[in-house]
């Protein structure tokens, strides 16, 4: 765990993540019901999507109607794995920068992702009012987010097997930077920063370990599928996808340009092919192999 200026950091640096607990973790469930909630939910036409915390590229690919995909991670190296995976398609961007203080002008996306990254937020209102900023009027924003109120945690409550409430509104960190959100919460948190709920999906319902082991997989995600719609009426799974759209609120047209520094806001750069340089602030921001680097 690294320090920003301000906020505790969930750094990824240097992980196996994608290996050991996608590819080799025995995570095809999970896996392939998130897929199909990414495509039910984010299926519209777009030029521009940022998606925060993009690790190695995993879901990068699902994001096809659009035309260009800007991946964000704090982890450098994560960031070379998507690369590695991807390749220097134009399409793609790669950018280590701090989802706490996204390094774009206002207004410039049409639509941004956070799957399996918001649990790593100690201050989730921060990260989401930071989306809503980048976000165009009307732009859709994609959030999956670890359910608090999951039925597993319910009965173990009820049982008095754990002491935290599943009902309470506050996170709960089970772990050093990883929290579960309730749904309620996170629908206000939203609607504060003008971002409106469109659906929500229930998914990763059979995330048992017996019931991976005992039961086919096509019939574990083709349950997961059906129940999946369930999400608008009660969120009992352990992980929730919403589609967001935001309101109308932004008054100011967006600025021509595209990276806002993180340092002092400026909004105009000098690219080298080494560095950016803040036009305002003189900091250099390094450019290594591809990524830009301004975290």
């Amino acid at each position: 765990m690294n320090r920003s200026v301000q906020h505790p950091i969930c750094d990824y640096e240097g992980s196996d993540y994608q290996q050991v607990f996608w590819e080799s973790g025995e995570r095809q469930y999970e896996d392939q019901v998130e897929a199909i909630a990414i495509r039910r939910l984010l299926h519209q036409p777009g030029e521009l999507l940022l998606e925060i915390g993009a690790g190695a590229g995993r879901n990068t690919i699902r994001y096809h109607t659009y035309r260009r995909i800007v991946l964000l991670d704090y982890s450098i190296s994560q960031l070379e794995q998507a690369q590695a995976r991807l390749g220097q398609d134009a399409r793609y961007l790669y950018v280590a920068a701090d989802a706490y203080r996204l390094p774009f002008v206002a207004g410039l996306f049409d639509a941004a992702t956070m799957i399996r990254t918001l649990h790593h937020l100690a201050e989730p209102q921060l990260a989401i009012q930071q989306v809503r900023r980048v976000l165009k009027n009307g732009g859709l924003f994609l959030l999956e987010y670890a359910n608090k109120q999951n039925l597993k945690a319910i009965l173990r409550y009820w049982l008095r097997r754990q002491q935290w409430n599943p009902f309470d509104l506050s996170p709960i960190e089970f772990a050093a930077l990883n929290f579960d959100f309730h749904p309620k919460a996170i629908r206000r948190w939203l609607e504060e920063n003008d971002l409106h709920l469109k659906r929500q999906l229930t998914v990763s319902h059979f995330r048992l370990g017996l019931l991976k082991r005992t039961i086919p997989l096509k019939v574990l995600v083709a349950l997961d599928s059906l129940a999946q719609w369930t999400g608008n009426w009660w969120q009992l799974s352990p992980s929730v996808f919403v589609l967001a759209q935001a309101g109308n609120t932004m008054t100011d047209s967006p600025a021509n340009g595209f990276f806002a520094c993180p340092n002092c806001q400026g909004e105009q750069f000098e690219e080298c092919v080494t560095h950016l340089k803040c036009q305002t602030c003189n900091h250099e921001w390094e450019i290594r192999h591809g990524i830009y680097i301004l975290r």
